[in-house]
């Protein structure tokens, strides 16, 4: 196997991040930016050396970046969704588990629980010998534990005084060489201070005053401040608001004199991809280096082009390589094509995606799941029925969702509800940070027991002739979403279909500072949820909603948009999260739908492209032209995995893949 790192010195600087194969199809609807290697390694062609942004879909806002001997950890701003502060683990920085959240319900007295409030900043760190966890939430606060898994203590109110002044929002710890730490203040616009912290976690020693960062609003709020030590620099990182922005200053001193501090302008590096859609990265981490002396940092950006806009779904968190021109920092730009990975292992932690859970544990629900109030957040039992998940309506409605992550999915559920009045309802919900554009596709009544699907002013609603037990199932294709229900999981009767473009685009009072949640909810009466299925494998799947890939592309054809390889070395598509079933009813089979030019070889990986023997392998047959669903029987798998179609050497631009899916059968 080519070691990663001996690669990267083979293809030079700016191909180890923009890596892409020569096409010259004229179908081409998903270009790439030309490296400036043209021919990359065989090895990237055949595994998982690259990733393509974000590393953390959907809404993850404020990020801040912790490394801890070989562990990675992550958070940022939960704002109102609870339990607050969701922990993020990685070994690569690509992959991430939410492992844990800090503050529960119990402890949230301290917060105000409405849409664009809540917690901000969670700026995770380690120090003394201890984790802490710095947030703000109508003033400064710390919790602590001995490890990032929890239990985390009670929060504490940072105290202030006059000279420190008001503490702010979005402040981070900077740790400097000697192991003493600083908290990177950050109020207003104006207020850019820094302050040392005791053992007890409290300010001490006297402020280094920076308002004079942004005293004439330079970097407009000059927002998350964060900070990093290099050669003897200290190098300070502001953002300039939610639109985008980051720059960086750096001083060889740690000192309030502005004449030892030089600007060195912007951070990122301008993208040369004008397909990229992440356009304005910024609110970084601090920067971290890796034992191979590489340096790497995390930053977020709404999604939009000039012809789409998904800000909808949040700030969605990307990774950035961070080089060093002498003593000066540049983020490499934003960029929608393969960037080369950190030369770290994956460790066996999936992409980050939508959780599917079957409601068997009777402790504690998945920390991938938050609540929209805390009255929801006690409204709920694991335990009344076993193997199932009761909601209770608690002010109007009880929601249990978790962030939206992708734009092609199937999600499934099944619910024990008789609706007997307009007021109850038990189903699907979507909703925007503000909770005013939403989807509801539920089981109710309507002159009658009926099936509902509502958003916006279209509403379908037919009657239910499944009972009590009813399957849901909503489809999303982009912005398009199909709902469709079920007596037993098998026959599925279409309710009806509408576009979702005013959920997933832009929202006033930028969406709440947060973006999309999917999920189930109940109003009016308590309701019986048996499972909720993210990214269902039953389903099709469509191909152009891989999550990360290499040599491969989506081209327009006869039969619609589809996915083909550009290089005679083959390539590779990953889907992230399908769900497969469960062990009682596991998948057995599957199907992919193509058409061929030429007969050829496509190979099926389980979460990872380094297993030693494929899961499946598809003997293409030559189709003229014609879509063709090829079936076969794969060993018994269940559980939620990121799956690999790898094309096979010498079939450029043969083969043309419209969707896979995983039937039990």
């Amino acid at each position: 196997m080519l070691k990663r790192r001996l690669v990267s010195v083979a293809i030079g600087c700016l191909s180890l991040f923009l890596v892409k194969a020569q096409t010259s199809s004229p179908v081409k609807t998903v270009s790439s930016v030309d490296p400036v290697s043209k021919v990359a390694p065989l090895a990237f062609y055949t595994q998982e050396m690259t990733y393509v942004n974000p590393v953390l879909p959907g809404d993850h806002p404020d990020p801040t970046l912790l490394k801890v001997g070989d562990d990675f950890y992550h958070c940022g701003s939960s704002f109102h969704f609870n339990p607050y502060l969701p922990i993020y683990h990685s070994k690569d920085l690509v992959h991430w588990k939410i492992i844990g959240r800090v503050l529960p319900p119990s402890h949230s007295a301290i917060v105000n629980d409405k849409p664009s409030a809540g917690v901000w900043q969670g700026a995770i760190t380690y120090f003394y010998g201890s984790y802490w966890i710095y947030f703000s939430s109508g003033g400064q606060w710390f919790s602590k534990a001995s490890s990032p898994y929890g239990p985390w203590s009670a929060p504490q109110e940072v105290k202030t005084n006059p000279v420190t002044g008001p503490l702010g929002y979005d402040n981070s710890i900077f740790v400097d060489d000697d192991g003493k730490p600083y908290m990177v203040i950050k109020n207003m616009q104006k207020v850019n201070r820094i302050q040392a912290l005791g053992r007890d976690g409290q300010l001490t020693d006297s402020v280094i005053n920076l308002d004079w960062i942004n005293a004439n609003l330079q970097y407009s709020w000059a927002e998350g401040p964060v900070m990093c030590k290099r050669n003897g620099y200290y190098y300070y990182f502001p953002a300039g608001d939610v639109s985008g922005g980051q720059y960086v200053l750096r001083a060889s001193a740690l000192t309030a004199d502005s004449t030892k501090w030089e600007r060195l302008g912007n951070f990122f590096k301008p993208s040369p991809d004008p397909k990229n859609a992440f356009r304005s990265p910024n609110h970084i981490a601090a920067p971290v280096q890796l034992s191979d002396g590489t340096w790497w940092t995390i930053g977020q950006s709404y999604q939009k082009t000039d012809h789409d806009d998904w800000s909808g779904m949040g700030r969605q968190t990307s990774l950035y390589q961070v080089i060093w021109e002498g003593d000066r920092p540049w983020g490499l730009p934003p960029v929608s094509t393969p960037v080369t990975k950190p030369d770290l292992p994956q460790a066996g932690i999936a992409w980050r995606s939508m959780y599917s859970d079957q409601f068997d544990g009777e402790m504690a629900l998945d920390p991938s799941w938050h609540f929209l109030d805390r009255s929801s957040a006690v409204s709920y039992s694991l335990a009344a029925r076993k193997g199932w998940i009761r909601l209770t309506p608690g002010n109007e409605k009880t929601h249990l969702v978790q962030k939206e992550t992708d734009h092609y999915y199937t999600v499934v559920t099944k619910v024990d509800f008789d609706a007997a009045d307009t007021s109850n309802k038990a189903g699907i919900y979507l909703t925007n940070g503000n909770q005013k554009v939403f989807v509801e596709f539920y089981t109710g009544y309507k002159d009658g027991k009926k099936i509902i699907f509502h958003h916006d002013s279209a509403t379908y609603a037919i009657a239910n002739k499944a009972g009590k037990e009813v399957w849901l199932r909503l489809e999303r294709n982009e912005h398009e979403l199909t709902a469709s229900y079920s007596r037993n999981g098998k026959d599925w009767a279409t309710v009806g279909t509408i576009n979702s473009r005013k959920l997933d685009r832009a929202q006033p009072n930028f969406n709440s500072w947060v973006g999309t949640s999917v999920g189930m909810f109940v109003q009016g009466k308590p309701a019986d949820f048996d499972f909720f299925i993210c990214k269902d494998g039953r389903s099709a799947i469509p191909a152009i909603g891989y999550n990360n890939f290499y040599g491969v592309e989506t081209v327009e054809t006869a039969n619609g948009k589809m996915v083909t390889n550009n290089s005679e070395n083959g390539g590779w598509m990953m889907f992230s999260g399908i769900d497969l079933g469960t062990e009682t009813m596991p998948s057995r089979k599957m199907e992919i739908e193509l058409s061929a030019n030429a007969n050829a070889v496509l190979e099926v990986f389980l979460d990872s492209l380094s297993s030693s023997r494929p899961l499946a392998t598809f003997a293409v047959p030559a189709t003229q032209g014609r879509l063709k669903k090829l079936g076969i029987d794969i060993t018994k798998s269940f559980g939620q995995h990121d799956v690999f179609i790898r094309f096979s050497r010498g079939s450029s631009e043969n083969v043309f893949v419209r969707s896979i899916s995983f039937p039990s059968k």
